[in-house]
């Protein structure tokens, strides 16, 4: 629990940090923790011999793609070289051609979903920061990414409390046997109490708006926490890796943001 507590505070210290500072920290950061994803994703998978993925090419076309996002959003180069990430992430398909694997198509679809799983996400986070009063603007304003981190931080904690104290009931017992129904409610009034008080504080969001936020990352992000839960469960292992002493790797720390940040995006974009 100490060697967890002291990983959790540093950690969360140098991603606070890094969003206050603007969207260049951010984009270094980000772009530091999808390369460790990706590459952490294509590692426990690739345990299994037949899955093979091209594990370079799906690293390289996850810099070139948040790299190129982040350029153009903040109006350093043209849209039309997002283009070139495309070369990268499609040249598997030609790749396995001259492989001679046996299931050629296996190892492309885990290249390319290890981009979409890890990166994507990630990719809109960095575009949320950019969200003010409705609106996607040209400058970065890092609040409505650390709101979402709060609420995110809020679920994990409430659930865990909830559940270590008052939980009885298996949430899903074939996935994830410690998971209760107590943990998730408590999770989910934790999450919407946070996003009460950042209302008051962060008021490029509604209320109203802070608390729907709240709503969907508590629901998106457990399920994401039951998808990865799923993924270390089909591959028999504990956990993705061990890069953060106490807390397990980069697939364990963010599997409720995997999930819960495209549709907290897809949300913003509809009320924008």
């Amino acid at each position: 629990m100490l060697t967890r507590a002291i990983t959790g505070i540093f950690f969360v210290m140098a991603l606070l940090t890094a969003l206050y500072f603007g969207n260049i920290s951010t984009y270094f950061l980000f772009l530091v923790i999808t390369t460790l994803g990706i590459e952490e994703f294509y590692s426990i998978n690739s345990k299994n011999k037949e899955i093979q993925p091209h594990a370079f090419l799906g690293i390289l076309s996850s810099i070139i793609i948040i790299s190129s996002f982040a350029l153009v959003i903040s109006n350093k180069i043209p849209n039309k070289y997002l283009s070139v990430s495309l070369i990268f992430l499609f040249s598997p398909f030609i790749i396995e051609l001259f492989r001679n694997s046996k299931k050629p198509f296996i190892n492309i679809s885990y290249t390319i979903f290890g981009v979409f799983y890890v990166t994507l996400p990630f990719l809109l986070l960095y575009h949320i920061g950019y969200y003010q009063n409705n609106q996607f603007l040209s400058s970065f304003n890092f609040s409505t990414i650390w709101g979402y981190f709060f609420i995110l931080w809020a679920n994990d904690t409430g659930a865990y409390l909830s559940g270590k104290y008052l939980g009885k009931h298996k949430l899903f017992e074939r996935i994830s046997p410690k998971k209760t129904w107590e943990g998730s409610f408590g999770g989910a009034a934790l999450s919407i109490v946070t996003a009460y008080f950042l209302s008051i504080y962060y008021t490029q969001l509604s209320q109203s708006e802070w608390i729907i936020i709240a709503i969907i990352t508590v629901v998106f992000g457990s399920l994401g926490d039951l998808v990865e839960s799923m993924l270390k469960r089909s591959l028999n292992i504990k956990d993705s890796g061990t890069i953060l002493p106490g807390h397990g790797g980069i697939l364990d720390r963010f599997d409720g943001l995997f999930l819960s940040v495209p549709f907290v995006y897809a949300y913003l974009v509809l009320i924008s």
